[in-house]
């Protein structure tokens, strides 16, 4: 009987033996540590050895007699799994088990050149891990172990693990017998990350199912913080088909995580952990807080890394790391199927919305992509379980394993602490119920009783709203959708919204809007930004909070817009991604921090400075220079070709010119690197003067919106005129008929972004008729005018 396996002799084909862990850390040894992937070495304890343990003792017995009949929910639950513990914890090991595992640990400490080396002791259970279920976090994880002793104690501590009260109902639930599974105990050096860090990595985007994005969580100190959820750690999102260049950086998204706490060795006079190891939860410096963990070299190589790791096991895969922090070295501890988005159905899509708004009482980060409301109950112990009222909403420090029973009862989650990739995140992902996590201050600022609605469809930002606001669900079906000759679009300005809809079955995005970015995340304006020293006190104080962390405003400005683009972009790629430039009008730009200071009081901004016209401004082109640079860092320096550039309220031939004459000073020449630009077609000169602007464009995109509101006189918003505003006018399809005539006889392409299309089926029909390129709209019509435009084709 093997007793103890080395972790570089097992494989993938050895789960019975030593369960998913031990046998996917052995594989990877065996197979990737050739392409870079570094793993510590260790040993495993295999089944039988569990076995022996169980039978030497008398405990199958003993288990079967106490499990028999037992209700997962009920009362009996918390007193037979501490009787079946307390049994574990009496036991003794064989001794041929103990002396082995002893003569391993002395050969793992010589391998490492010390008397007693500190390992990371971790359970492996042969049914855990399995690509049909989840069993992550079901057993204990032990760190900082030293001694053979405390080693032995800490394999024991692992074996009673597995009947902890949250795995003996998990598995009933899940249908597997308790006893036809086995734990290994995974014995590894641990990796100094309390001097360091870790985290966790995803292969998939693990809310959105958005198969080429690698997602990486960093906090400093041990990664058990990551995984637990006791700090909102960093987030790093990266686009994994471009990892293969080296000369790309195609990081989509760096968020600088609170990560309130740090998970270190303790001092001496610390209490010990219960095998024996040492570790204290700390306050995190303020000023490592504020820094983020990785450098982009280091993300870099991380989701090579996991890219590398998912193309050996051929499926996304969840990832634990570490950085040793004497080092400086990253390896890799621990690597698992997903189990959530990867076995999701891609048939349907089930949409949320929200059909009122309300008063944003509490944000934090979007899990899932749903809408639920209810009445809150805080809960501070996962000891009050029973007194948790199923269809509330559940509010609360964090969780771990032990809270499940109470979130499979619960409408909604919401906590202080935690990721992405914390274990209220994870398990509301499986459970299908939306979470807002890392709040900070939810289980102060709301309530028991208090009516909420969460909202988690408004972008990576989840909300939590005052009330019971109403909200619809629909489900798309993705099944049977017709091919069209014409394009069909989707309009995007949020990048959550772009991966929320990464599965329609759309041909690009047709209109990108930086106005959101600006608005929502970068927040200043571009000038503010560039001479903080002109604008109030209180905005000034306000950019140095925004800017926190970037060498420069520019930079600021330059990365956030840059890294919201490329976002976009990567839904789509290799599709088109038309990007149009900013057009805000000059109140929306006051609007902005700072921006009373720059922008002229105008009685119609409608008509006024916006568009083109501020590009070539000596009032405004520093700033848009700004917006040059984070296009052309999307297209070059991350990747995104497909990225087409659209110049709008392009007045004149004239203006045109200068227009492209700005962006190529500022590294956006058209030609060059395949860029291609397009022109907003909204103004009649547009229209009339089409030949010329085909010379100067490689393609027209209707504004119906504002070519209606300029070819009939009518202010768009003005609702005594709204019975005269309709895209349907036959002056307006006069328009859009010369237009494309035009356009197509030099050569160019035409499209039409808006909602006409979608609205009057009609309408499309009349597009398809003319001959349009393609027609880009809200997502949530994408279907509905596939099947008017496949119809009209049919024609």
């Amino acid at each position: 009987m093997d007793h103890v396996r080395w972790l570089e002799t097992l494989s993938s084909g050895d789960v019975e033996a030593v369960g998913g862990k031990n046998s996917s850390l052995g594989e990877m040894i065996q197979h990737l540590e050739s392409a870079g992937v570094r793993v510590p070495g260790g040993f495993a304890t295999t089944a039988d050895a569990y076995r022996a343990f169980l039978a030497a003792n008398g405990l199958d017995d003993r288990i079967r007699e106490l499990l028999d009949g037992l209700d997962p929910e009920g009362e009996k639950l918390a007193d037979v799994g501490s009787a079946i513990r307390e049994a574990f914890a009496a036991a003794e090991f064989p001794d041929d088990t103990a002396t082995a595992i002893r003569e391993a640990y002395a050969e793992l400490s010589r391998r490492y050149d010390t008397d007693d080396v500190d390992v990371a002791v971790r359970s492996s259970a042969t049914a855990e891990d399995l690509p049909d279920a989840s069993f992550a976090g079901q057993q204990d994880t032990y760190l900082n172990i030293t001694g053979a002793d405390a080693l032995l104690r800490a394999c024991q501590d692992c074996f009673a693990s597995v009947f902890t009260d949250r795995a003996i109902a998990y598995r009933i639930e899940q249908g597997f017998d308790h006893l036809d599974l086995a734990l290994s105990v995974g014995v590894q050096k641990m990796v100094r990350s309390d001097l360091g860090s870790a985290g966790v990595m995803f292969t998939i985007d693990s809310d959105t199912g958005f198969p080429d994005t690698i997602v990486v969580n960093a906090a400093w100190g041990l990664g058990e913080n990551v995984v637990g959820g006791e700090v909102t750690p960093d987030q790093y999102t990266v686009y994994k088909p471009f990892l293969e260049n080296p000369e790309l950086v195609p990081i989509l998204e760096k968020t600088v995580g609170a990560k309130e706490k740090t998970l270190q060795y303790a001092g001496a006079d610390a209490a010990p952990q219960q095998a024996g190891g040492t570790t204290e939860n700390v306050d995190t410096p303020v000023e490592q807080r504020s820094r983020f963990v990785l450098s982009d070299d280091d993300i870099l190589a991380l989701a090579r890394w996991g890219a590398t790791i998912e193309a050996h096991y051929e499926r996304p895969m969840d990832v634990e790391w570490a950085r040793d922090g004497r080092t400086g070295e990253l390896f890799v501890v621990q690597a698992r199927p997903e189990t959530v988005q990867s076995n999701a159905g891609a048939g349907t899509l089930q949409t949320y919305r929200l059909d009122e708004s309300g008063t944003v009482v509490v944000r934090g980060l979007a899990i899932g992509q749903a809408v639920a409301s209810g009445e809150v109950q805080r809960i501070a112990s996962a000891d009050d379980i029973d007194a948790f009222v199923e269809g509330r909403v559940l509010v609360t420090e964090m969780t771990d394993p032990d809270w499940v029973p109470i979130m499979r009862k619960a409408a909604a989650i919401v906590t202080d602490r935690g990721g992405r990739t914390s274990h209220a995140a994870i398990v509301s992902r499986e459970l299908g119920v939306p979470a807002v996590v890392g709040t900070q201050d939810a289980t102060a600022t709301l309530s028991d009783g208090r009516e909420v609605t969460i909202s988690c469809v408004e972008g990576d930002e989840g909300l939590v709203y005052d009330g019971l606001l109403s909200y619809t669900v629909e489900d798309l079906s993705l099944d049977d959708v017709p091919e069209t000759r014409t394009r069909v679009m989707m309009n995007i300005g949020n990048p959550a919204a772009a991966m929320q809809w990464w599965r329609l079955p759309a041909h690009g995005i047709g209109l990108a809007r930086v106005e959101y970015l600006v608005n929502n995340v970068i927040q200043a304006h571009p000038l503010a930004l560039l001479h903080p020293e002109q604008v109030s006190d209180d905005d000034r104080a306000r950019i140095e909070e925004l800017t926190a962390g970037y060498d420069s405003n520019e930079e600021y400005f330059v990365e956030q817009m840059a890294r919201g683009i490329g976002v976009i972009a990567a839904s789509q790629y290799p599709e088109p991604v038309v990007v149009r430039l900013s057009d805000f009008k000059t109140n929306e730009y006051a609007g902005l921090v700072g921006g009373t200071t720059f922008e002229p009081d105008e009685e119609n901004p409608m008509l006024g400075w916006r568009g083109a016209s501020r590009y070539y401004s000596e009032d405004y082109a520093p700033a848009f220079a700004l917006e040059c640079r984070a296009l052309r860092r999307v297209r070059v320096e991350m990747g995104f070709t497909n990225v087409v550039v659209m110049v709008p309220f392009c007045r004149t031939p004239e203006e045109a010119d200068r227009v492209l004459e700005v962006m190529a000073s500022n590294g956006l020449e058209r030609g060059r690197d395949d860029l291609q630009v397009y022109v907003m077609a909204e103004i009649p000169s547009n229209v009339l003067q089409a030949d010329e602007f085909a010379e100067r464009f490689d393609g027209f995109s209707i504004g119906s919106n504002d070519l209606t509101q300029l070819t009939l006189g009518i202010g768009r918003d003005d609702d005594r005129l709204t019975h005269l505003f309709d895209e349907r006018s036959p002056a307006v399809k006069k328009m859009i008929s010369m237009l494309i005539e035009t356009a197509h006889a030099h050569g160019r392409y035409v499209g039409i972004c808006g909602q006409g299309p979608s609205d009057h089926p009609e309408l499309a029909e009349f597009l398809v008729e003319q001959g349009i390129d393609s027609m880009s709209l809200n997502p949530d019509s994408v279907l509905t005018v596939i099947e008017h435009v496949a119809a009209a084709e049919k024609k």
